[in-house]
C-alpha cells in the first residue's frame, strides 16, 4: 500500500512554516506530507494591498494546482487535503467542485455563522459587518483588524460568509471523498454548532467520520487550542493514519 501525500491548506492569516511540526509528524509514518502557501502570509507571499486582491476562487484553485502537480509526479500515489479551520472551508470547496483528492481531513473546521456563536455571536456579527466597510475604505484588511493583512475580496465573501451562513462557493451534494472531521473540544473559534454546521452544509453523511480531540487526550505539554495544536500534533496524525488504514480495509473487504 502506498503511503499517502498531505496537501495541508493553511488556517487564516498562517503562512506554511507554521505547519513544520505536522509535517514533520507525518513522515515519522512514512507519509508525504506538504504545507500549501496561504496567500499573502510567509517569506514568499507578496501581502494583500489594494492593488493585490484575491478571492475564494482563487485560493481553491491553489489547491487545484497543488493536487494535479502531486498526481503528474506519481500518479498512483494516493492524495489527502487537509484542511485547517478557513483552509477546511477552502478544500471544501474545491473538493465539491473539482473533486481530484482521495481523502479530506478538516480540522477546526466551521460554518461560521454569527448565530452559532452563543454570547459572542454579537461580536462576531459586528466584525462581519465592519469588514466591508473597512475594506472599502484601505482596500484591503490592514493590520491589526482580524485576519490582516487580507484581500479585499475574500475578507468580503468571508464576512458574507459569517453574516448569511451561505459558502461563498456552490455547495451540490457536497463533498462525496472520504472524509475525517476532527473537532477540537472546547474550540472558541469553530464551537460545535458551527462544526456541526459544516459538516451537516459540506459533507455527504455517507463518507463521513468523526473525531472529538478531547481535552483528556492532549499529551503532557501539548494542547488542543484552535491554532496550537499544531505544535504537539502526535494524536491528530495518529488518528489520521489509523483512520486511512480503517478506509483501506472497508475497501479491499467490498472488492473481496
Amino acid at each position: 500500500m502506498i503511503a499517502p501525500h498531505v496537501l495541508i491548506s493553511p488556517a487564516m492569516a498562517i503562512g506554511s512554516g507554521y505547519y513544520r511540526p505536522l509535517v514533520a509528524a507525518f513522515e515519522e509514518y512514512g507519509w508525504l506530507a506538504t504545507a500549501l502557501p496561504r496567500r499573502g502570509f510567509g517569506s514568499e507571499q507578496q501581502a494583500a494591498s489594494k492593488s493585490r486582491d484575491w478571492s475564494f476562487g482563487d485560493e481553491i484553485g491553489d489547491i487545484a494546482a497543488a493536487v494535479d502537480d502531486v498526481r503528474s509526479h506519481e500518479p498512483q500515489r494516493p492524495v489527502i487535503v487537509l484542511g485547517h479551520s478557513l483552509g477546511a472551508q477552502l478544500a471544501a470547496g474545491y473538493q465539491i467542485q473539482q473533486p481530484g483528492c482521495d481523502g479530506f481531513v478538516s480540522i477546526g473546521s466551521s460554518i461560521p455563522y454569527w448565530r452559532y456563536y452563543g454570547a459572542t455571536r454579537w461580536g462576531l456579527l459586528a466584525m462581519a459587518l465592519a469588514i466591508p466597510l473597512v475594506t472599502g475604505i484601505w482596500g484591503y484588511m490592514p493590520k491589526p483588524f482580524f485576519g490582516a493583512p487580507g484581500a479585499r475580496t475574500l475578507m468580503r465573501q468571508w464576512a458574507r460568509f459569517a453574516r448569511t451562513g451561505v459558502p461563498p462557493f456552490p455547495v451540490a451534494d457536497g463533498v462525496r471523498t472520504p472524509t475525517l472531521d476532527i473537532h477540537l473540544e472546547g474550540d472558541t473559534y469553530a464551537v460545535a454548532p458551527a462544526n456541526d454546521g459544516f459538516v451537516r452544509t459540506l459533507i455527504n453523511p455517507a463518507v463521513l467520520t468523526r473525531w472529538l480531540y478531547r481535552h483528556r487526550d492532549v499529551p503532557d505539554g501539548g494542547t488542543n487550542h484552535h491554532i496550537a495544536w499544531v505544535r504537539s500534533p502526535g494524536p491528530v496524525v495518529e488518528r489520521i493514519v489509523t483512520w486511512w488504514s480503517e478506509q483501506n480495509h472497508q475497501t479491499v473487504a467490498a472488492q473481496a
